[in-house]
């Protein structure tokens, strides 16, 4: 990968510096497989929406530019990851659902079925009645309760 140096300025934005001195300010990481492989396809995107430059794997960088990355992403992305299904109020949608997130407990309104997607084998995607993503990573490490209740979604 070609020489760069990523910094934030006073402003809080991110800041690309080229190896050649092209400077470009308020640089947006955009992940290209934010489930499937959120470490790798990373596009550094202008203010305007432009690639900057692209990054196949975020272990190729230095830790700083990396570390900026990541901090970056963090404040852009929310998806919770869903622990526990504590409640279903219906096994017919619409149905809000009372679960345990890597953020703290929650509630979900599912509008249909359809709503649930399936990322691979394991892994689910809950898109609730606000467009909120929830992701289920692993269905085979729920608990007996939460997975009785989701077998009855799938």
């Amino acid at each position: 990968m070609n020489n760069f140096s990523l910094i934030r300025n006073t402003g809080g934005q991110l800041v690309y510096l080229s190896s050649t001195g092209d400077t470009h300010k308020g640089i947006v990481p955009v992940r290209a497989f934010p489930i499937s492989a959120p470490d790798q396809g990373i596009s550094l995107t202008d203010s305007d929406g432009h690639e900057v430059l692209w990054i196949n794997n975020l272990a190729d960088l230095p830790e700083a530019a990396r570390a900026l990355i990541l901090e970056e992403l963090a404040n852009r992305e929310f998806t919770p990851k869903i622990n526990r299904i504590h409640h279903v109020s219906s096994y017919a949608t619409p149905s809000t659902w009372q679960v345990a997130t890597d953020r703290g407990d929650t509630e979900l309104l599912l509008p249909g079925e359809d709503h649930i997607r399936r990322l691979s084998h394991t892994a689910l995607l809950i898109t609730d009645a606000h467009g909120v993503s929830f992701l289920l990573p692993d269905i085979e490490a729920l608990d007996g309760h939460s997975r009785k209740m989701l077998d009855r979604f799938l």
